[in-house]
């Protein structure tokens, strides 16, 4: 029954056989002992990077931590730079913010008085 699966894994096995590491020279044309070395070597190093990644990539609570330091940062530079902007704005327009302010209040204690009195 596991005829199919031998054909898959020949034809696995041919690629592999088949692949070019990083020196140029195919997997299995090392010409001694130490390029062979040279080129496991290449192998697991590029090993090691791939799987350093997916580890980062799988890891879903440290990518949301470092993208939420990263929201928390922004929003705080964002604040200083609005407090400033309003510190500036609020010194030249002091009078104005106060009268919006007074006739502000003014409109939301109509509105109670008007809802009190039953909107007639």
């Amino acid at each position: 029954m596991s005829g199919g699966n031998d054909h898959r894994a020949e034809t696995d096995a041919g690629q592999l056989a088949g692949s070019v590491p990083a020196s140029g020279r195919s997997a299995t044309g090392a010409k001694g002992p130490d390029e062979l070395r040279l080129q496991i070597e290449e192998t697991r190093g590029k090993l090691g990077d791939t799987v350093e990644e997916l580890a980062g990539k799988a890891d879903v609570k440290g990518r949301a931590r470092a993208r939420a330091e990263d929201l928390r940062d922004r929003a705080g530079a964002v604040t200083v730079q609005l407090r400033s902007t309003a510190a500036r704005v609020g010194e030249r327009q002091r009078v104005p913010l106060v009268v919006a302010g007074v006739g502000a209040g003014a409109v939301v204690a109509a509105g109670v008085w008007w809802g009190r009195r039953g909107g007639r």
